[in-house]
């Protein structure tokens, strides 16, 4: 009997990387081909099984299954935006070994490990046991060659910045010359001093990913050709298989499989929102969330609750736990009667909502998002413009895109007052509604198409399958 490849796949562990490694996951185990282990830390596996229903799921599968490791943090750490650089040490420090351990003793041997590409320790475990490797970096390609760059800007004197100016157009960056301005390189490029732990891991990162066997991302040919174009300059052998949500959409309805919502959330999802929703008109309402990492200030949030009653616009607003700094200790922001009022009127505030099929109901017309690439992806597939407040990471760059490249609506990064969000989202939600709507829904043709059968990232699954096939030991 012929052997069937095993993937050993371990994702970074915060919302985005952990959803878009399920996907693939699943997606593997659809084609009951492969056997997959998926290494969750013992936290994200604790609430993906209090929040969801992935225990049933992924029990359908024979050829899969979970397993887990700490990650090094207290039980008492966020785990939010502000502790990204405790969580990747935390992983490095306490996980690895385990990993690496694993990878080792594995009862079934490992054909092949996908490992998110911050994980800069699995190429000398894949070198010392002589696996293939390959990375899965889920944040945006546009926002991962902006890292791979970083040395470029490094020598060019284009970072650190000298001076104030944050408009100051930046030119060491291939293909995105007269795009990009200071303000929308990645947060860490902020940075006063190069020595600054994050830059130095994302010098790392650029020297590590190159020696992986191929590189996994979660976009499609016609969102980001280009891009992926100077990407393939240093990472030859790329897969490009988003969007990965209808990736998985379209290959159940191939084999007449269920497609009820699958969520991978780590926070319990409101479902009234969707009721709420059903009343209200046709592309009527803006969604607003800052996603699963993001923070903001108590007088950014009023200032966020007058620009959306200001508006005018109905809005369904996601006030994740612990989004809002200093609120959890004394729960005092006191609310003025206006905007209690006018958001009984036409709003409606939920702690956590079931973003893909909130984006794909047909009341939305609009979305105030952080930039978070799945977030990103997930309205680009729903033809749904955006307003863009990014808060870190690769958001500022994706922000940039949406506004500048792709046209699919606007950048508000770094403002946070009520007359500009309330111009903003009167632009989108009115003035420019049908300008943005009309490109929203080209693009979602495009990415669409990518997925059907023979399109581009249709292939990229398959090559990418066969590839694991060939790997085997």
């Amino acid at each position: 009997m012929e052997l069937i490849p095993h993937v050993l796949i371990f994702p970074l562990p915060l919302q985005g990387p952990v959803n878009c490694m399920l996907k693939l996951a699943q997606l593997f185990c659809l084609h009951q081909e492969i056997h997959v282990t998926f290494l969750n830390t013992e936290h994200i596996q604790q609430r993906l099984l209090n929040f969801t229903d992935i225990q049933i799921r992924f029990e359908k599968y024979p050829n899969f299954k979970f397993t887990t490791v700490p990650d090094g943090l207290p039980e008492d750490n966020p785990r939010n935006g502000e502790q990204i650089r405790k969580i990747i040490e935390g992983v490095e420090e306490v996980s690895s070994p385990l990993f690496r351990e694993m990878v080792i003793n594995c009862e079934k041997p490992v054909t092949c490990l996908i490992v998110d590409g911050i994980f800069t320790f699995a190429v000398d475990i894949a070198k010392d046991v002589g696996i293939p490797l390959l990375y899965f970096d889920t944040i945006s390609p546009c926002g991962l060659w902006t890292y791979l760059a970083v040395p470029k800007l490094i020598e060019a004197g284009e970072i650190p910045f000298q001076g104030n100016d944050l408009d100051t157009l930046v030119n060491s960056v291939p293909g995105m010359e007269g795009i990009m301005r200071r303000r929308d390189l990645p947060s860490f490029c902020r940075a006063p001093d190069l020595n600054s732990p994050i830059i130095q891991l994302v010098i790392k990162e650029g020297k590590h990913i190159v020696q992986a066997q191929g590189l996994i991302l979660n976009t499609f040919e016609g969102l980001e050709g280009p891009i992926l174009s100077q990407l393939r300059a240093h990472c030859p052998n790329i897969y490009a298989i988003g969007p990965l949500h209808i990736q998985m959409k379209a290959k159940l309805a191939s084999q007449c499989l269920p497609n009820t919502a699958m969520s991978n959330s780590l926070w319990k999802e409101d479902m009234s929102c969707m009721d709420w929703l059903d009343k209200q008109p046709k592309k009527s309402v803006l969604f607003v969330s800052i996603g699963s990492l993001a923070t903001m200030s108590k007088a950014q949030f009023l200032e966020f609750w007058y620009g959306l009653v200001n508006s005018k616009t109905r809005f369904l607003w996601v006030q994740r736990p612990g989004s809002i700094i200093g609120l959890e200790e004394n729960n005092n922001i006191n609310v003025p009667i206006e905007l209690s009022e006018s958001t009984k009127e036409r709003g409606c505030i939920v702690s956590w909502a079931p973003q893909e099929e909130v984006l794909a109901h047909p009341s939305i017309g609009g979305f105030l998002t952080h930039s978070g690439w799945n977030s990103t992806l997930e309205s680009i597939v729903d033809g749904v413009p955006m307003i863009c407040w990014p808060y870190f990471v690769d958001q500022q760059v994706n922000s940039r895109y949406v506004g500048e490249v792709w046209k699919l609506g606007l950048d508000m990064k770094d403002v946070c007052d009520r007359a500009t969000i309330e111009r903003m989202v009167r632009e989108v939600m009115e003035l420019r509604k049908i300008e943005f709507l009309g490109r929203a829904k080209h693009m979602s043709k495009l990415a669409i198409a990518s997925v059907s059968d023979g399109g581009s990232s249709y292939q990229d699954l398959d090559r990418l399958i066969e590839d694991i096939w060939l790997m085997k030991i």
